[in-house]
Parts: C-alpha cells; sequence; structure tokens
C-alpha cells in the first residue's frame, strides 16, 4: 500500500509525531463507499476500523500534527497547530487526516476528541459540498466509541476521517513569517507550487498567490450562491488550495438574511453570512503580508486587486443560471440584488 506522506519532507520545523489515544468500544458508523473506491482502500472493514479510529497505523507512517499560527476572529495566534487531528499518510495522491484521534503538542490543554455529534455533521456537509460543486475537504469515515467527552454534557468520543489534497491552510505560512523564518516560508511555498500547483513553474511566488487568490474567490463565491455560512473564518480555517475545511458551527440559511451568524460565539458578527467574501479577501491580504519576503510590494497589491472581479464574475454566473437566464444582460446583477433584498424584507 503506497502511503508515503509528503508533509514529512519539509522537516520537523513543521511538525511533531504523535501517538493516537485509544477509543473504547470503537466501531465504524458510515464509510464513504464511493471515496473509498476513489482511494483504491481496499482492505476489511475490521482493518478500516482500527486505522480509522487510530488503533493501527497505515503502513509504516507514524501519525504527526502540524504546526501553524493564525488571526482568530481578528486577532494574531502566534501558535496554533493541529490540536485533534492528525495526518496518518497518503493515499493516491491524498492526505488522510483523523480529527478527534487525541492530543498532539498543540492542543492548548483541550482533550485532542471529536464528538459524534458534530463528527456526523462534518461528514454529511462535506458529502453535501462535493454535490454542490463546492471545493471542499472529504470525509471517508466515521468512528463512535463508549468512550465519554464533556462539552455541554457528556457525549460520545468519535473520529471522522478527513481526505483531501492537502491541508495547508494560510496559518502555515503565517507561522514561519511571524518567526522570521524566511527560508521556511520559502521552502513551504516551493513544496505547495511543487506538488499542488502543476500551472504555476518553480519559483514563481506571484503565481503561487495568484492560484491561492482565485481559488479562494471561487469557493467564496460558490457559498454566497448556495447560502452557506461556515461561522469560523479565521486564517488557519483557510486552505491553500481553495477548499472548504474545518467544518464547525456551519450552517446553510433557511431564509435568506445577509446578517445571519450560524457561530453563537461571534456576537460581533465578524463572520455573518454577508461578511464572508470581504474576510476571505482581508484573510488573503494576512496570507500576502507572510509571503512579503518573496514578492514586492507592487506584485501584492496588483494579485490581490484580481479577487473581487473573480469573485463578482463566478457569483453572477452561478445567479444567473439559478434565475435562469440563457442570456447575458448589464441589468440582471441589478435584478439579482433586488430580488434578494425583497427576500429580506
Amino acid at each position: 500500500m503506497k502511503n508515503s506522506l509528503k508533509f514529512k519532507d519539509l522537516g520537523v520545523d513543521f511538525f511533531a509525531h504523535i501517538q493516537t489515544q485509544k477509543l473504547e468500544n470503537s466501531s465504524l458508523i458510515h464509510v464513504n463507499e464511493s471515496l473509498r473506491q476513489d482511494l483504491n482502500f481496499n482492505i476489511p472493514d475490521k482493518e478500516l476500523l482500527e486505522i480509522c479510529s487510530g488503533e493501527k497505523q497505515l503502513g509504516q507512517e507514524n501519525p504527526i500534527s502540524t504546526v501553524y499560527a493564525g488571526h482568530q476572529f481578528g486577532y494574531f495566534v502566534p501558535q496554533l497547530g493541529d490540536g485533534r487531528s492528525c495526518l496518518i499518510g497518503e493515499l493516491e495522491g491524498n492526505e488522510l487526516s483523523l480529527k478527534g484521534a487525541g492530543t498532539s503538542p498543540f492542543s492548548r490543554g483541550a482533550d485532542g476528541r471529536a464528538v459524534l455529534r458534530s463528527s456526523i455533521r462534518e461528514y454529511l456537509c462535506s458529502i453535501a459540498m462535493q454535490g454542490l460543486n463546492i471545493p471542499t475537504t472529504k470525509a471517508l469515515a466515521i468512528v463512535n466509541s463508549t468512550s465519554e467527552v464533556y462539552r455541554e454534557h457528556v457525549e460520545n468520543a468519535a473520529v471522522v476521517t478527513r481526505v483531501a489534497e492537502s491541508h495547508i491552510r494560510f496559518g502555515h505560512f503565517e507561522y514561519f513569517s511571524s518567526l522570521g523564518q524566511n527560508e521556511n516560508v520559502k521552502k513551504l511555498a516551493d513544496f505547495v507550487i511543487q506538488h499542488y500547483m502543476p500551472e504555476v513553474k518553480q519559483g514563481d511566488y506571484l503565481g503561487l498567490l495568484r492560484e491561492v487568490i482565485q481559488s479562494t474567490a471561487i469557493m467564496i463565491a460558490r457559498w454566497q450562491a448556495q447560502g452557506f455560512s461556515h461561522g469560523v473564518m479565521n486564517t488557519d480555517n483557510m486552505s491553500i488550495l481553495g477548499l472548504t475545511i474545518d467544518y464547525g458551527p456551519f450552517s446553510f440559511m433557511e431564509t435568506y438574511d445577509p446578517n445571519f451568524i450560524c457561530n453563537h460565539s461571534d456576537t460581533q458578527g465578524r463572520y455573518s453570512f454577508e461578511r464572508q467574501p470581504s474576510v476571505a479577501l482581508w484573510n488573503l491580504h494576512r496570507l500576502a503580508d507572510a509571503l512579503k519576503t518573496l514578492l514586492e510590494e507592487e506584485e501584492l497589491k496588483e494579485a490581490l486587486s484580481m479577487y473581487e472581479k473573480i469573485l463578482v464574475k463566478e457569483y453572477s454566473t452561478l445567479m444567473r443560471n439559478k434565475f435562469g437566464f440563457s442570456v447575458q444582460d448589464e441589468s440582471d446583477n441589478s435584478l439579482i440584488n433586488n430580488f434578494l433584498e425583497l427576500l429580506y424584507t
């Protein structure tokens, strides 16, 4: 089974080896059989359970948790990291990550566990997002257990196996930039270009930033067109590949409300539905700040100026399709906006 983990090539500055922690009486709740086939993960369910619960390694790979920083609700936190998730290997060019498999050096006092309730939500939503053609991490399996964890009340501990080409976030770049480790910023940028951006030439850091801006703008446009609210758009929850990642208090709006807030802890409405496009741009500015030793100021400004045009074009196309417009007209956006205002009044 080919499962080497490319991320380890970056070196020990980027991650820590961890030991997953056993669940009591673990059992498979559900397996995404379509994804399982795509990964060519043809093993007995018993072995799949052992791997997806963290009881058994995937091949010879030792699990790792990665380190990153991030702006959380606008405030910079210099060290975060995978506090309850770990990378366990790769299949068919995709990383497998266990969420809820125990603590890591980046857990910051938390228990490293996920609960069954939120694991089911992430599993179902990631599959729904695929169906809606919204870029997303995927979910392979949910493991339940009788291990108890304490949130607002006692709940069952669970593990969800996430799958993505890469789980690298804006915060990975921010971490090394904040420490003044410019060589590691460059090393990470070179790694991303080499493995995940075949259209970008090695050393073309402007090309890298443009790719991230484009994929992020398209993702946000699709969120807005489908009424999806993420809830926690911190820079450490922004994928370098423009994937929806870290499903927490997310929600789809039942009725149209531009001020909709799905996260009860977001008391200021920073991540409200209508603010998602501007927050994503703010986050891209933070990524650009982290890349400033690789690019000139004017290059950063030029790249960031692309965002709004890409976002508006993608969103307008999606909304025209929803309305069934067969011919593009200058008045389309005005008509769509007027309709949304009527929905809200």
